[in-house]
């Protein structure tokens, strides 16, 4: 833990460079969105949470140009979603959904199936399988936030915070696999990706550690961009890192060093899309109820 105490104390020194996009285009997609990709004929697909306080009211909205409708319904708080396979795959909570092209909604993993009791399933990647994805389990996200905001690194409550956090891998046939375990360094993982077979990049919630993870052993890339929500890798193998909390978004070089901010201004931005095709990042606000387009 002194290792660790004193990689961040040094990554976090590192200033950060600022060159920001400016946004095409936004499109209001109802209240608390959260993730979106690409899937079925080439359209973009977003979760929409809807009210926290009413079970079964999450849906998965699909976007056709400016056309918005309701693709798949009867979820509670739908998170990360994945296109792999031929299906939408969603997290929701303690439970994993697989979507098929007319919009059917089955359940592919509950949360009793898991080798350990999930307690926050977030963010879902496609796995390079095709048949599979990479789910990440937050951890103990109840302890994280307090007042105003993520409690400080140092404070009392911090220490409170139970090292619960993982990653599984959960095949279309719901099969599931740990494939990360507990580490301080990922107390509580949200954003995760895997480029490459073997290869994980994540983003860790808390600290804002951005992770690489390969043969059982973690890189620090970077460390600091607290509140890191969605990570995807470039075509230059550039990492772009969200900032739930700040409302912000960065570039990291291939290598690790100094983040670029290049977005900045929203309520909280979420887990974007990375849209190779059009070369753009599509970023959900989930507490401005937008998508908002950006070009690279």
């Amino acid at each position: 833990m002194k290792t660790f105490n004193v990689i961040c104390s040094f990554l976090a020194t590192v200033s950060i460079l600022s060159a920001k996009l400016e946004p095409i285009r936004t499109l209001e997609v109802g209240v608390r969105p959260e993730s979106v990709c690409r899937g079925f004929d080439g359209k973009l697909f977003v979760t929409v949470m809807n009210s926290p306080d009413r079970p079964g009211d999450g849906v998965v909205r699909m976007i056709d140009g400016e056309t918005i409708t309701d693709f798949a319904t009867g979820m509670d708080e739908p998170k990360g979603i994945a296109f792999v396979g031929g299906y939408l795959v969603i997290t929701d909570v303690t439970r994993v959904w697989k979507i098929d092209a007319q919009g059917k909604a089955t359940i592919l993993a509950e949360g009793a199936a898991f080798p350990h009791t999930p307690s926050f399933l977030n963010d879902t990647a496609a796995s390079p399988d095709g048949n599979s994805v990479f789910v990440s389990d937050m951890g103990d996200m109840a302890k994280m936030l307090g007042p105003n905001g993520l409690w400080p690194i140092d404070s009392p409550e911090a220490k409170e915070i139970a090292m619960i956090g993982r990653i599984y891998q959960i095949g279309l046939d719901g099969s599931i696999k740990l494939v990360i375990d507990l580490d301080p360094l990922m107390l509580n993982p949200n954003g995760v990706t895997s480029p490459e077979a073997g290869l994980f990049l994540v983003g860790e919630f808390f600290y804002g550690n951005i992770l690489s993870h390969r043969d059982g052993k973690f890189t620090v890339l970077a460390t600091g961009l607290r509140g890191a929500d969605g990570i995807e890798k470039g075509d230059a193998d550039e990492l772009y890192i969200s900032s739930w909390t700040q409302g912000k978004v960065w570039k990291l070089p291939a290598a690790g060093g100094t983040p670029e901010l290049i977005i900045e201004g929203h309520k909280s931005a979420a887990d974007f899309y990375l849209d190779r095709k059009e070369k753009q990042l599509i970023l959900p606000d989930m507490l401005a109820g937008s998508l908002t387009f950006y070009q690279l």
